[in-house]
């Protein structure tokens, strides 16, 4: 029996229309109270190489952010967790339907048999995988999977989840949805490295259909690794206001020193040479780890030139990110062998390989 591939057809993304970045950092500039330091979180949040970063949270009657006055956050103290997932449980459903029209726009969606979601920034139950399928008219029948709470690589779990699927189940629809709304997590902290972490993040949903039709890009082996001794240097914790973000400062260094480890490295590119490789799709978690791993790797600076431009569009979107690397490059040239890699909670390194259909 010949082997079925898994092929990633088309990815249609969506974020909101609130541009939130420089007034989030005006914000943020004003919590820190030391001047030498406040002029050090200036220089790096300049340095971030995001330009703009969007939120499902609305502007005020003026057309002010949500740190305005009369803003979301504009309160002595934040609003709280059950504030936040009722908002969640609003807008998350709109914003991944907008991701699927946008796919529908470039393939048909009809006859879906499975149904893949994965988010980490909120909570409702009937989950918002039963929510959207309802609105889009999916049947009942439809076999549904939500991930939640696994951070930025959870499209990679999606994705090779629908990839098993298809794999087992030729005839499969896979319909795969990444919806995150960071914007709803602002925490009321005052040091940089928190700021730092918290401003990189935005919202956005990415919806991809999976099936065994070759086009788009041939899904290849999952692989997944782990940094030893490594656990906290990522976390979410569910906070009385929210979910807290930590993401430590040695993040990017650990990155590079595990990726200059033949052995790590080997493990976080599906055991090939970097030289072999002809397209990245690498997780936009921030410069410094895009540029930790292109240094790492000895990669040309073009080599994570749509990685860097997602993250300039749209920041950090968590599990959505990815799916807008791998979007940008399903329009772009012929890949022999492509690398899809992200990084999160663990702190793990989780990816796959993938190729243009053909």
């Amino acid at each position: 029996m010949p082997d079925i591939v898994a092929h990633l057809n088309a990815i249609g993304t969506a974020v909101p229309d609130h541009d939130i970045h420089h007034a989030f950092i005006d914000w943020a500039q004003e919590r820190i109270a030391d001047g030498r330091s406040a002029k050090l979180f200036a220089r790096m949040a300049a340095r971030s190489g995001i330009e703009h970063r969007w939120s499902v949270l609305e502007r005020t009657p003026g057309g002010g952010s949500p740190v305005a006055t009369t803003g979301f956050y504009a309160r002595p103290q934040l609003p709280g967790t059950a504030e936040r997932m009722r908002l969640y449980a609003e807008t998350a459903p709109a914003l991944g339907i907008a991701a699927i029209e946008a796919l529908a726009a470039q393939i048909p969606v009809q006859g879906i048999t499975h149904f893949v979601v994965a988010s980490c920034t909120g909570f409702v139950a009937p989950g918002i995988d039963q929510i959207i399928a309802r609105r889009i008219g999916l049947s009942p029948a439809v076999e549904r999977l939500l991930i939640g709470f696994m951070g930025c690589y959870a499209a990679v779990a999606a994705l090779r989840t629908a990839r098993h699927i298809v794999r087992s189940d030729p005839p499969a629809r896979v319909l795969v949805l990444c919806v995150e709304l960071s914007t709803l997590h602002l925490q009321a902290v005052n040091e940089i490295e928190p700021l730092l972490a918290m401003l990189q993040f935005g919202d956005g949903a990415a919806a991809a259909l999976v099936t065994a039709e070759p086009r788009g890009f041939a899904v290849g082996q999952p692989f997944a690794t782990t940094l030893p001794d490594s656990a906290e240097l990522i976390r979410w914790d569910v906070t009385d206001s929210g979910f807290a973000m930590h993401l430590s400062g040695e993040v990017p260094a650990r990155i590079a020193a595990g990726l200059a480890d033949p052995d790590f490295a080997a493990a976080a590119t599906g055991g090939r040479a970097p030289a072999e490789i002809d397209a990245w799709a690498v997780h936009a978690g921030g410069r410094s780890i895009l540029d930790a791993v292109e240094h790492s790797l000895r990669l040309p600076p073009e080599a994570l030139a749509a990685s860097r431009r997602v993250l300039a569009d749209n920041g950090n979107m968590s599990s959505a990110t990815l799916m807008f690397v791998l979007a940008r490059l399903l329009g772009g040239p012929v890949i022999d062998d492509g690398v899809a890699l992200a990084f999160g909670p663990g702190l793990a390194a989780e990816g796959f390989g993938f190729r243009s259909a053909g």
